[in-house]
């Protein structure tokens, strides 16, 4: 059994940074500076369980931009990422915002076109890894 919900930062803190840290720092080899932010503290974040444990997370800052989208290896293939980023929309359109924003990771393009996002732009560098700006509509 899954559970979805929007985790309050400062309560959840440990649970969305340990699921950060094994996807971005240990796996992507992301340096740690790097992936803890001043937007953290400011953003909305939601946390997926499955059963007792958190498995997966992901961000909206006050700007509309979807972020640190991170699934736990053993745990992908499941439609968790995809779950996380249709909350994500959904707090997007509750707070007013009629358009979100996000860097995906090259590898991950194909998922999110396939959620309706347009990439914009070329390909950049964040950490290392190449990015590319992609935006949507919300209705």
């Amino acid at each position: 059994m899954t559970i979805l919900i929007e985790a309050d930062y400062s309560q959840y803190r440990q649970q969305i940074l340990h699921i950060r840290e094994q996807v971005f720092i240990i796996e992507q080899q992301v340096p740690p500076e790097l992936e803890v932010d001043e937007q953290d503290p400011l953003a909305r974040h939601v946390l997926l369980f499955s059963g007792n444990i958190s498995v997966a997370t992901g961000r909206l800052t006050a700007d509309g931009h979807i972020g640190r989208i991170a699934v736990l290896k053993s745990h992908r293939q499941q439609g968790y990422g995809t779950k996380i980023i249709l909350k994500l929309e959904q707090i997007a359109t509750e707070t007013g915002l009629k358009e979100i924003t996000l860097a995906a990771q090259l590898q991950a393009q194909t998922f999110y076109e396939g959620l309706g996002y347009q990439a914009v732009g070329g390909v950049f560098l964040d950490a290392g890894i190449e990015h590319r700006e992609m935006t949507k509509a919300l209705q």
